[in-house]
Parts: structure tokens; sequence; C-alpha cells
């Protein structure tokens, strides 16, 4: 989830892309660079870390020109270092990209027959390399881009420019946001309006397939052909911070729409459809440890916690051998009977929770294998592990995880297909079927968004409510407790999730007409159970709200109220239940007028123990 910004005009381009890039740092921040054409010629300067090291960098070593591109990044194809932070240059064309190029070993094996030599591990350096090769056929700047852009798969928004034609800037979308502004005196480009807002309020939102092309004459727009194209302009009257929520009253918010985007980037890029195989290039676990594998442990905290007991289901079902769930803090400190042959999967969305990294310490003390599901690229946990499994959800702002919970289930998805496929407990067509399933996964969440009124019904209905019970069973259960802990967390109402059968051996004797019970009912072998303990509840007067798959209507009686998720395969139903109560929770502590984003007592990242 990168971040990238253009500047052409009057003043110093340096200037107005360092003080955009702040802005755009919210996307990435493991390295930045800008490129400005001074007195002809594209100068680069890139710094690894947050922004501040490359605005130090520019004090020792000055530019100045009047049009320049800048770039913040989100680590996807290589470690952060300054080989690998944008821009990329190539003969006398220099880009930047946020996105993932699917094909670009591909491009990278034909562009190195051709002479091209690469110097960082990234996929957008194919496309620096691409757009140069183009242009050796006497081709425009203009020509070569979208002779270019043509041979890219993947999901991608890229801006670029060229010495021989300093006055234009280029750029294009597929999957990524771009947006285009101008004022009396400049033209403007970024992944978002933030930067834009010091400048100019009137934007232009690229569609997918959009070539922009931005002179001192002003903007325009076409297709991939040269087509002209007319896209309408927006008024924006938005303050800053409220644009970096995209528009959105809380961090969280913005946050739970992302998800179908942020879970179709966890998959771009990493599954070979015809293998029927997940493609995990930074597992660098050898295959065999998979095969080996005695026993496997998932070891994190909080939400992540949750995450894991997923992942628990998912492993057991898909390859067939044993995975114990710890709670991070309790791992160490009860001499775990970890062995040299087993694996530990620790989950954290920092990479800098202290239990968890107390725990992969400790498992790779005794001998074991340690591979991290993480978000932040370089971050501790990451370094320490024997192989890492990067979620790529972005920055996460607001406190209560919701995009990172998500994006660690998928994560888990992938993962099973790769280990069942490796140890040939799933054959090809297997996993084709499942990548078939997991595609469907973001439409499912997009459905849940689309339906988001009727969760603000139901947080009206209920919000004056001081306790709520969860239930779940089976792969859902782990839901009930992460549903639970959501409206904790943010509404400060008591909430507890229990396993739907364990009802009867005690928490029932806390129902009544004034603690509505959240029931988990999707379509799937255990339904009938499930409904079975729906009605015990009911039978003791309790508010029912019922979460059904599409199309099943016979609840209706015995539930108060109803929401459907899609009606998808039982595995998959994790993710659309989750986010159906995050929005639930969320719509609840608005209307308890509770700040979303900063709840009492919490912070982002448990750094201490």
């Amino acid at each position: 989830m990168c971040g990238i910004l253009g500047y052409l005009g009057r003043d110093n381009a340096v200037d107005v892309l360092v003080n955009g890039l702040k802005r755009l740092e919210y996307r990435g921040y493991d390295s930045a660079g800008i490129a400005v054409l001074q007195q002809g010629r594209i100068e680069v300067r890139r710094s690894v870390g947050a922004l501040r090291n490359l605005e130090e960098s520019l004090k020792r070593e000055s530019l100045f020109g009047t049009t320049g591109i800048g770039h913040t990044r989100w680590a996807t194809h290589g470690k952060p270092s300054e080989q690998n932070a944008h821009p990329h240059c190539s003969g006398n064309v220099v880009i930047v990209h946020n996105g993932i190029i699917e094909n670009y070993l591909t491009l990278k094996q034909r562009l190195e027959n051709e002479g091209y030599v690469f110097e960082s591990e990234t996929d957008t350096e194919a496309i620096a390399h691409l757009f140069a090769f183009h242009m050796q056929e006497r081709r425009s700047f203009l020509q070569a881009f979208r002779a270019g852009i043509r041979e890219l798969r993947g999901s991608y928004a890229i801006a670029g420019m060229c010495e021989a034609e300093p006055d234009m800037l280029l750029v294009t979308r597929s999957g990524c946001p771009l947006v285009l502004g101008q004022n009396e005196n400049a033209v403007f480009l970024s992944s978002d309006v933030t930067p834009l807002l010091a400048h100019t309020r009137t934007v232009t939102f690229l569609e997918d397939g959009d070539l922009g092309t931005l002179t001192p004459r002003g903007v325009t727009v076409t297709d991939g052909e040269g087509r002209p194209i007319s896209r309408e302009t927006s008024h924006v009257d938005w303050n800053a911070e409220a644009v970096e929520k995209g528009g959105a009253p809380h961090f969280m918010l913005k946050e739970i729409h992302e998800q179908p985007e942020i879970l179709l980037d966890t998959l771009r890029g990493r599954y070979s459809y015809d293998a029927g195989d997940a493609d995990l290039l930074d597992v660098t676990i050898p295959l065999e440890t998979f095969r080996q594998v005695r026993r496997m442990w998932i070891v994190a905290c909080g939400t992540s916690w949750h995450a894991g007991m997923v992942g628990k289901y998912l492993l057991e079902s898909l390859i067939r051998r044993p995975v114990q769930v710890d709670i991070g803090s309790e791992f160490r400190y009860r001499e775990p009977l970890v062995q040299e042959g087993d694996l530990v999967i620790t989950v954290s969305q920092s990479g800098e929770t202290a239990d968890t990294l107390a725990a992969a310490r400790e498992a790779k003390r005794l001998g074991a294998r340690v591979l991290s599901i993480v978000n932040v690229v370089g971050s501790t946990l990451a370094r320490e592990s024997d192989g890492v499994l990067y979620t790529r959800c972005g920055p996460e702002i607001s406190v209560a995880s919701t995009k990172a919970f998500t994006s660690q289930v998928m994560a888990f998805y992938l993962f099973a297909l790769h280990v069942g496929r490796t140890c040939h407990v799933l054959n090809p067509e297997d996993g084709r079927w499942w990548l078939d399933q997991l595609a469907a996964v973001p439409g499912y969440v997009e459905h849940v968004i689309k339906h988001e009124a009727e969760l603000v019904s139901l947080a009206k209905r209920f919000y004056r409510k001081r306790n709520f019970i969860y239930l779940g069973r089976g792969i859902n259960f782990p839901i009930a407790l992460e549903g639970a802990l959501k409206l904790k967390e943010i509404s400060y109402i008591h909430a507890e999730g229990y396993a739907a059968g364990e009802m009867k051996h005690g928490p029932i004797a806390l129902i009544d007409e004034d603690v509505p019970v959240v029931v988990l009912a999707p379509r799937n072998q255990l339904y009938d159970k499930t409904l079975s303990n729906l009605m015990e509840v009911k039978a003791r007067n309790a508010p029912v709200i019922a979460l059904v798959s599409e199309g099943d209507h016979s609840r209706d009686v015995s539930a108060d109220c109803v929401f459907a998720i899609p009606d998808c395969h039982a595995l998959l139903s994790p993710i659309p239940l989750a986010v159906a109560l995050q929005l639930f929770a969320y719509h609840v502590a608005v209307l308890r007028n509770i700040d979303v984003d900063r709840p009492r007592n919490l912070a982002k990242s448990v750094t201490v123990e």
C-alpha cells in the first residue's frame, strides 16, 4: 500500500513532494524517495526508514527542479533498503509504483536477455526497464508508456517522467487509487487527495485503464489506445485529517471498508492457478520441513490469537496434522513441550508484540522452526523468524484491529493450501478449487459492507445494553470471541464469547431479557446443533441476533433480528462474519459517543510484557 506523488509547476518540486509525502506516509514508511528534473537531468534521492531520513539527506545534498515524482514505500517485493526504494530509473526514464506486478519475473527474464541489469529485488524495476526498452524503438515516452502497460499483469498505480520530454508526467492505474489535481500554476498526482489540499480542492479520480498526461497546459485523460476520456472533477470540502480517513469519520470505519482491497492484496501474486498452489516467496523455510514437521503450534495475543484459532481449524481440516494454539503471554511460562522438528507459527500485526516475540525466541531455543505472520516489514519478529508471511494490509491506525485480523486469516488460508499441496494431502485440482473459493472472499466482504445499514439498525436497537454474549461453533467459535472483543474494547460494554455447546454448562445462568445473545449460525455441518443452542437461550427470554447464510429464513421466528452473510463454504465464513461484527461494534461505539480510534487504556502495539 505504497504512496505515490507527482508535481509539475513553477515552484521547487522538492518542497512540494516532501510535504506531500508526509501526508502519504500512512501508506508506507519503510523507505522513501524522490526524483526531480534538475537542469534537464533526472536526479534521484532515496533513504531507508521514515521520511525524516530522506529530509536529512536532502539537507546535505540539495536539489532544485520544477518537475518531480515521489514515493513512500510499503515493501512487498524486496526488503526495506535504499536499493529497493523508489523511484526506479532505466536510461532516461524514472517511475514510481504502488501495487504488485504479477508477471514481473517473466518480464525480468526477457529484459535481462535484452541486456538490462537489475539492481533491486523489486517488481517495479521491471516496469522502468520495460518502458526504456520500448523507447529504444524510437517511440515517444507516451508511446512507450502505452506499449509497456499493455504487458503488465497485476495491480498498479504508476507515475513516470523522462529526460527527453521534461514537461510531462504520465500516470495510469489498475486496481490501485490515483487522483489528479491542478491549479493555475501547477498539476499534481497522488495516491489520495490529502497531499493536494494545500494546492487545490478540485480533483479528478482516475479509473482502471485510464492514462493521464500532465503538462503545463493541464491534465488530459485517455484510454490505453489514446482515445480521450471525460472524467468528472470533484470538489473536496474535507479537512486534511478527514481526507486521510478517506472521508470516513474514523480510521476504524475506513479500515473496515478497505478490507475487500486488502484481501485481494494478500492474495495477489501469491498463487499459481495451474499448479493449484500458493506461491509464498517470503516463506523461506525448506519445503521438506513442512513434510517432516511432527507438530504445529500457533502463538499470538489478542485479536491475532483469534486469527490463530481460525488457523488451527483450517490447518487441521486441510492437512490433517495436529495444531496447538497458545496465548503468547502463557506460552513460555509453562515450559512448553516444543521439540526439534516442530513448527511454531507466531502471529502479530506489528511484529513487535513483546509476549509473541518472547515465545518465538523460546521456540527457537528449543529447536523449533519459527514462521511468522506479520504486517510490518522489517519488524523484529520478521527479522528473527526462519520465514515470514506478510499480510500486506498497510498501516492500521485504529487501535481496534480489523483489516489486520482478516488479512491474517487470509494468510492462514494460503499457508494451509501451500502445506496441503506440499504434503500431497491436496492434489492440483483440490488446490484450484480452493483458489477459486479464496478469490470469492473479497466479494463476500463487499456484500457485508453494502448491507451496513442493517447493522446500523441493530446497533441503534441494542447500544444501551450493558452485557452481551456471543456464541459460535467450530471454526466460528473464534469469531464469537473476536466479536465480543471488538464490542468490549471500543464500546466498553461487557461481552463474552463462548462455544455455543458450552452454554448449558454454566453461562446460561447469565441469560435474561437484558442480555442480548449474538448467535453465529451460517449453514455448515454444525448448523442444527447451533440452532438448538439458539433455542435454549431464546427459551430464557434473551434477545437473539442471528447471523445466518443468505437465503436462510428458518430462524426468523426464533431470532429477534437476522443479518445474512453470503452463502459460502463453511471454512470461509469466518471472514464475512467477522466484518459484520466489526461494523456492529463500531456503530454501537459511535452511538455511545466513544472515541472509536483511541479506546481508553489500549495501545496499538503492546511492546511491553
